[in-house]
């Protein structure tokens, strides 16, 4: 985790629909904090520094430090609630976090060798079934991302979550709750050219 994000938030007293309505006309994002072992606590961010750091994907797989009036704490981002139709971040969750406890978080996976794969050089064309997986580890432990190789997939083939390589002290939580829970994450389908060139 070499990147570090600081969320700067002031405290707001009130919460409730209206209380958040009056704090987006101010161009900023409502949000709450809550989880360990103290009181949820209503938040103001500013709009423009939240847009900054959503636009970097490790945002979502990092332990973030929420500064609140001078205070930090550490926390993983829960929720992003967006607009549906306009540029805008309408509320956001945090949770906060004890760094010698577990947590689960939604990791981003990254695919390499698709074009390298046994089927890929066969003209087979890969779906992917997840782009996100949930792990549990102890913060200190959380990967920005997970990588998914692909380079002995085959036309017809599927890569499922146990074949999935994981980072040291990581456990996808799907696998953990059984084997029926040992979903496909992506699969190589043969294109219609090479259904064509098989034909021929």
């Amino acid at each position: 985790m070499s990147n570090v994000f600081e969320f700067v938030a002031e405290s707001r007293g009130q919460s409730g629909k209206n209380a958040a309505r009056r704090v987006r006309r101010t161009g900023s994002v409502p949000a709450v904090i809550y989880g360990g072992h103290a009181e949820p606590q209503m938040l103001v961010l500013s709009h423009n520094e939240v847009i900054k750091h959503l636009a970097h994907e490790a945002v979502y797989s990092h332990v973030l430090d929420i500064k609140v009036d001078g205070k930090t704490e550490k926390a993983i981002l829960k929720g992003v609630q967006r607009h549906p139709a306009k540029f805008q971040i309408l509320h956001m969750d945090f949770l906060r976090v004890n760094m010698s406890e577990l947590v689960k978080v939604h990791v981003p996976l990254h695919f390499i060798n698709e074009q390298a794969s046994v089927g890929g050089k066969k003209g087979g064309i890969v779906t992917h079934g997840m782009i996100d997986v949930e792990v549990s580890c102890l913060p200190t432990d959380l990967p920005d991302y997970i990588e998914v190789d692909l380079s002995g997939l085959d036309v017809g083939e599927s890569v499922h979550l146990s074949d999935i390589k994981l980072p040291a002290r990581v456990e996808i939580v799907a696998l953990a709750q059984g084997s029926e829970h040992d979903h496909p994450v992506a699969s190589m389908m043969a294109s219609k050219a090479s259904k064509d060139d098989a034909a021929a």
